[in-house]
Parts: structure tokens; sequence; C-alpha cells
């Protein structure tokens, strides 16, 4: 099931504090970015979050869960607590430190 435009937009609006966050859609569900950083997926309408060191001791007993099939396990974030707008910007703030900016592709000859 993808995501909904109107989710994307939603969580967009609780992030709102953060700037330079964004999201870019991808194969039906959506990249969520912080300073050109891929932080957080979302995908079959939930928020799946990069794990970092700083983000599980934030979250302390965080769920895991793998945003589609194959994938790493990320930080589940359950819908009930995308209100707590806060607490995401804190998580994205404190996690994008140990993320990687992604590698840029080479182009074909």
């Amino acid at each position: 099931m993808a995501t909904k435009q109107d989710t994307a937009d939603y969580l967009l609006s609780k992030l709102a504090n953060l700037e330079g966050v964004y999201a870019r859609k991808m194969f039906g569900e959506y990249g969520i970015y912080y300073r050109d950083k891929v932080v957080a997926m979302l995908c079959d309408e939930q928020l799946f979050i990069k794990p970092t060191k700083a983000g599980l001791a934030f979250l302390k007993n965080p769920e895991y869960a793998p945003p589609y099939p194959g994938a790493k396990d990320y930080f589940l974030i359950p819908e009930d607590e995308w209100e707590d707008s806060e607490k995401i910007c804190t998580l994205i703030q404190i996690s994008e430190p140990e993320i990687k900016l992604p590698q840029k592709r080479k182009k074909a000859k």
C-alpha cells in the first residue's frame, strides 16, 4: 500500500520547525531528508527513522521494523506519537550527525 500525499504533508507539517526538512517521493513511498541526508522513510503510512546511537539513547527502548521487505531495521515511530512534533524533531536533529550524505551516482558512459 503506497503512502498517501496527505500523510506526507501531515508529517512535514509536524517537522516544520526543522529548517531544511523535505520529502521526496520514491517508488510510491517517501524519503524524509534533513540537511540533504535521508533520515527517515515514510512507507505504508508508517514512519521509520534511521537508527543511530544517539537516537537509541534518546528513545531508550524503541520498536524496530524494516520499512520495506529486505531492508535493515529502522526505528518504527507509531502514528500516535506523531503528534509529539518536538520529540520527532529532536530525534531527527540528534540522529543527523551520525547519518552519512548519500553518495553521488557516477554517470553512465
